[in-house]
């Protein structure tokens, strides 16, 4: 991941992360294992209820508490460093997701943006403020081969419906669907390490659907994949959210011109959110400060 992760452990107790998987910063220290396909997260973690306000949507259409699938209040979270020095990692973070769309979570690298959405997981507690995600949510990793772990895409998918008592054609009929949704249901029976970077995200994606999420948090998908990639794996998700209609995902990413693709966005700066709205508005202002900094330094 492109920034460190915090120290602290898990706010969920049924997830153990381990440093191969989240960068831990201390690589001496001993951590348990754990094989992640997807993180499919059910338990509460540090929450209130929604939050009370409105947001007008893209269509200028007011959205009220209810339809906020994703909410944040206010949230702060530091570290303490070996020597016992407190770091503030996110100052004050507030932001909402109307249920349905698909936003972005964008700024430079080491703003704090994976930290937030970690929190929104629950695999990490704030120091202060409040959390409300719908649920079930599922976290999608940066790297497909830290999820993508069976060896073909149909048993990839379905592996984490081993929990719950389908029968096997229920399972055939979810792990199909999930598959039709991100556009790979003709590699159903393929191997896994036949596929390219941007494939595997697409089945880690339909391994997160598999199991009917309401949230998807995606943590900079595109940040391995080449150009093609990049584009095939964003369609996919905006596809899977305009069929489902009621699934909402959050993308974290640093690239700008990702952000066509979004119906809002929210942009952070050194550990606070700063922008929140319409992805138009939001590109128009970050461009904006691109052009006055680049007029300053050339001035």
């Amino acid at each position: 991941m492109t920034e460190a992760s915090p120290l602290s452990t898990p706010a969920d107790p049924n997830f153990r992360l381990t440093s191969d998987v989240l960068d831990l910063p201390n690589k001496n220290t001993s951590y348990p294992l754990l094989v992640f396909h997807v993180m499919n997260i059910h338990t509460p973690f540090c929450t209130s209820g929604p939050l009370h306000s409105n947001l007008p949507t893209r269509n200028n259409n007011v959205v009220d508490a209810q339809n906020f699938a994703i909410e944040s209040h206010r949230v702060s979270y530091s570290i303490n460093t070996e020597k016992g020095k407190l770091i503030p990692i996110l100052k004050d973070c507030s932001l909402k997701i109307p249920s349905g769309q698909f936003w972005m979570l964008l700024g430079p690298n080491g703003c704090g943006k994976s930290t937030l959405l970690k929190i929104l997981a629950g695999l990490l507690c704030p120091t202060d403020g409040f959390v409300h995600v719908e649920k079930p949510r599922s976290f999608v990793f940066q790297n497909p081969d830290h999820q993508v772990v069976m060896p073909t895409v149909e048993a990839d998918v379905a592996f984490g419906l081993g929990r719950f008592n389908l029968t096997d054609e229920e399972t055939k009929l979810r792990v199909a669907k999930a598959l039709t949704a991100v556009g790979m249901y003709d590699y159903l029976q393929r191997p896994v390490q036949t596929l390219s970077g941007g494939q595997k995200q697409r089945v880690a994606i339909a391994g997160a659907l598999v199991e009917e999420c309401k949230v998807l948090l995606l943590d900079e998908l595109t940040t391995f994949l080449d150009q093609s990639d990049q584009i095939g794996v964003i369609k996919a998700v905006k596809k899977t959210l305009n069929s489902c209609g009621d699934v909402t995902a959050l993308w974290v990413t640093h690239r700008l011109e990702e952000m066509k693709y979004a119906d809002g966005a929210v942009y952070m700066e050194d550990g606070r959110v700063v922008m929140h709205g319409e992805a138009s508005t939001i590109m128009d202002s970050i461009e904006a400060r691109k052009a006055s900094y680049t007029k300053a330094i050339n001035s």
